[in-house]
């Protein structure tokens, strides 16, 4: 077996596609076990929200969300390809720990810094554990296709 020759682009590439379908994973996986309860607005529609500098009708909220989710899941994607590119154990635990670090910086830090969501010891449990169970699950998402298209690109 030969050994493959490193590409940061051919790595990112991959990742981003791997992110996009995390991104939808992620989705998916948040109808089965939604992160937020009792008419919470999402992350992203308060992300939508604040920089439009106004509240936004129900239509353009779920275009927002959808957006940024599927942007910023592309663009985790393509970050954590170059990375395991060039250095492979960063895909430690098939992905699944690229998940659990985004949420600890997303959801955990800078959201809150933000004010798109409650300090972390303010978060309802289930929002919490919701974030950890479906972010992991997002990261070994993107792992999986990230390793398929990488391969492919060969």
């Amino acid at each position: 077996m030969t050994k493959r020759e490193r590409s940061i682009l051919k790595g990112a590439i991959a990742g981003a596609i791997g992110g996009l379908a995390g991104a939808g994973a992620k989705m998916l996986a948040e109808k089965i076990f939604p992160p937020r309860v009792n008419g919470q607005i999402p992350p992203s529609v308060a992300l939508a929200e604040q920089v439009a500098g106004r509240s936004l009708p129900e239509g353009q909220r779920k275009l927002a969300a959808q957006g940024i989710q599927w942007g910023f899941g592309a663009a985790a994607g393509a970050v954590y390809g170059a990375m395991v590119e060039a250095e492979p154990s960063l895909g430690a635990w098939k992905g699944a720990a690229f998940g659990l670090t985004l949420n600890r910086i997303t959801h955990e830090s800078v959201l809150p810094k933000l004010g798109l969501v409650p300090p972390r010891d303010e978060q309802p449990t289930q929002e919490r554990i919701s974030e950890w169970v479906t972010h992991a699950f997002y990261g070994i998402v993107t792992d999986i296709v990230r390793r398929g298209v990488r391969r492919a690109l060969d």
